[in-house]
């Protein structure tokens, strides 16, 4: 076996970027049990939580985004801290001495990648989402590999760079073994009725729990039955609202599922945002989904990854705008059409790329070899 195996793995902010990042240090560890993995995130965001829950170190950088427009004043303190955080990512690279260093995007990605080239160590990108950051923009000269999720990606990066490898998804919702009626049953619903399942991210989205408290007549007369994670942030106000209008005996509400992939084995369609990761894992799991891209995004990417899988009818589309009239109506029409149900279901399996962890997992170590 080679010498011991060090990788700095960088990115965050989001969910979408954390799960990938996680994802390939486990299949890096399955591969190379002997790996030593060091992640870099940005203080004060939720990697700082979700990545020492995963087993892994993680250090801060004082690093932060870019206000809108660019011109804005405070970017000066932006600019500052992250020449603060490129000198902190090389001192936490000397010390650690990785052979390779991994991007996912997001703000620590930038300085750590920027580092790490600039000492020589080789570098390789996750691009989750069809519209490249403008991290990953930042590094297309300089990382030896892109990973990408979607065909195309050579307006962003070197064609002879790419590879094709579709995003890491939790193995979680891969491994969820119940049937569909014991996912329904755990949830107290009935196995006769179909189920629309309504999520906004790991935050909630207001537009999407706006179209459901719009629609609670519709919901209740729909004869079918509905999940819907609200998000921590719009709990309370949704149960007050709830009290006062009534919520539907076929509406089961909750801040946060903390279970996936029962929460997808029981739905019959899913009503989403148009996150990279959970469209990848709309098309492993082969679930038709309508996507309801949020509007603020970077430069409208959550769009851009929805019209991916729309232009293929392996997606329905509604746009943020137009949710709080169309959404719901358009979810219990689509989940009575069975054969509109099938065709979603079947188009989206077409656009899988599976094992995708394993398949970045062995690039990295190919770097790390070179």
């Amino acid at each position: 076996m080679n010498k011991e195996l060090r990788v700095i793995v960088s990115g965050g902010g989001t969910g979408g970027h954390i799960f990938p990042a996680v994802s390939i240090a486990n299949a890096i560890v399955a591969l190379r049990p002997d790996a030593k993995i060091l992640f870099v995130g940005a203080e004060g965001r939720m990697e700082m939580q979700r990545v020492p829950a995963a087993g892994y170190e993680i250090k801060g950088l004082p690093i932060r985004g870019l206000y809108r427009p660019l011109w804005k004043p405070a970017n000066i303190g932006v600019a500052i801290d992250f020449l603060r955080s490129k000198w902190m990512a090389r001192k936490i690279i000397k010390q650690f001495q990785p052979q390779v260093a991994v991007g996912v995007g997001g703000y620590a990605s930038s300085a750590t990648l920027d580092a790490a080239y600039g000492m020589g160590i080789p570098c390789l990108v996750q691009e989750q989402n069809s519209y490249a950051g403008l991290t990953n923009k930042r590094l297309a000269q300089k990382a030896r590999k892109f990973c990408v999720a979607y065909e195309g990606m050579e307006r962003f990066f070197p064609a002879d760079k790419i590879l094709l490898t579709g995003n890491p998804v939790r193995q979680s919702l891969l491994d969820t073994k119940v049937t569909r009626e014991e996912a329904l049953r755990s949830l107290g619903l009935d196995v006769q009725k179909k189920t629309v399942l309504i999520v906004g991210g790991s935050l909630g989205a207001r537009t999407i729990n706006e179209s459901v408290l719009q629609h609670l007549n519709d919901i209740e007369q729909s004869g079918m039955q509905f999940i819907w994670q609200t998000g921590k942030y719009y709990s309370a106000q949704i149960a007050t609202e709830l009290k006062q209008k009534g919520q539907p005996q076929n509406l089961v509400v909750t801040d946060f599922i903390t279970d996936m992939g029962v929460a997808y084995k029981a739905a019959d369609l899913v009503i989403s945002r148009a996150g990279a990761g959970s469209i990848s894992e709309f098309c492993l799991l082969g679930k038709p989904v309508i996507l309801v891209p949020s509007p603020n995004v970077a430069e409208d990417h959550q769009t851009k990854n929805a019209m991916a899988l729309v232009d293929r009818k392996a997606a329905l589309f509604v746009s943020d705008a137009e949710a709080p009239q169309k959404l719901i109506r358009l979810a219990i029409g689509t989940v009575k059409d069975e054969a509109e149900l099938q065709s979603l279901s079947q188009n989206v399996l077409k656009m899988a790329l599976p094992n995708s962890a394993e398949i970045i997992a062995k690039e990295v170590i190919k770097l790390a070899n070179q």
